[in-house]
């Protein structure tokens, strides 16, 4: 069975429309809004903070609230950032369109400074600015989309069609997202004051603290290796970003 061609048509139409541009110029479908990524965003964070206990350590939230704050202030426009550190074991970050950023105190034995918290931050806050959330949505809905278009065009289950597109298509994009996001963090820490070089060790840490980890290729993220190739490679736009934020007096002192 052939598709119709006012069908084809249509989904053209709708990618083309969609299409959208990412801070470092890579193009994006887009087809959800900012409006609606930012209430499931917020929605999402209230959640977790209910079935995830904050830390009663009030050193320990100013710590991470200071460093969130001087990566934040770097960021065009007036959003308000609201941090919870959550006292959880797991090494882990996240950022959420509307302004929403979660630490978990584990997070704590990988940056070991403020400046590789600084990273960390970053990353999770450049996933927010370059629309990530939204994309990633996009992405799952076209790929289902063509999954049901393809089983009706070819009779095989649309199973089939959903797995082969989770890993050529789904993952590979997750990986590209969190490239994107080592590199716009890595400038957005630079910004702050926050030594990029610093990034490297963290990456060392959380290889070191990882354990086990599937291949690259099956894996939504890079691997520790790959990780680290592209932070050494991009000091040579974050330094000199990094120096010019020192000389003009970003001097940031979170002191854990």
């Amino acid at each position: 069975m052939r598709l119709r061609p006012l069908t084809t048509a249509l989904v053209t139409g709708l990618l083309l429309v969609a299409c959208a541009t990412s801070p470092l110029g890579r193009r994006q479908l887009m087809l959800v809004s900012q409006s609606e990524v930012t209430e499931m965003g917020i929605a999402s964070y209230r959640d977790m903070q209910k079935k995830t206990p904050a830390t009663k350590d009030p050193k320990l939230s100013g710590y991470v609230n200071c460093v969130a704050r001087k990566v934040t202030a770097e960021i065009p426009g007036n959003q308000q950032w609201e941090v919870t550190v959550f006292d959880s074991k797991d090494i882990n970050a996240f950022a959420l369109p509307g302004g929403k950023i979660g630490v978990y105190t584990g997070l704590l034995k990988a940056a070991t400074n403020q400046d590789q918290l600084a990273a960390v931050i970053g990353h999770e806050v450049a996933h927010v600015l370059a629309n990530h959330s939204a994309e990633r949505m996009s992405d799952q809905m076209a790929a289902g989309f063509g999954a049901q278009v393809a089983s009706i065009a070819t009779g095989y289950d649309p199973q089939l069609f959903q797995m082969a597109g989770n890993v050529f298509f789904i993952l590979p994009f997750s990986r590209t997202h969190e490239s994107e996001a080592d590199l716009l963090g890595l400038d957005l820490m630079a910004k702050a004051g926050f030594d990029p070089r610093q990034s490297i060790p963290l990456w060392q840490n959380m290889a070191r603290l990882g354990g086990d980890k599937p291949a690259e290729f099956m894996s939504t993220h890079p691997s520790d290796e790959t990780r680290i190739r592209q932070l050494s490679e991009r000091l040579n736009v974050s330094m000199p970003i990094y120096e010019q934020a020192r000389a003009a007096g970003k001097n940031p002192q979170c002191a854990p």
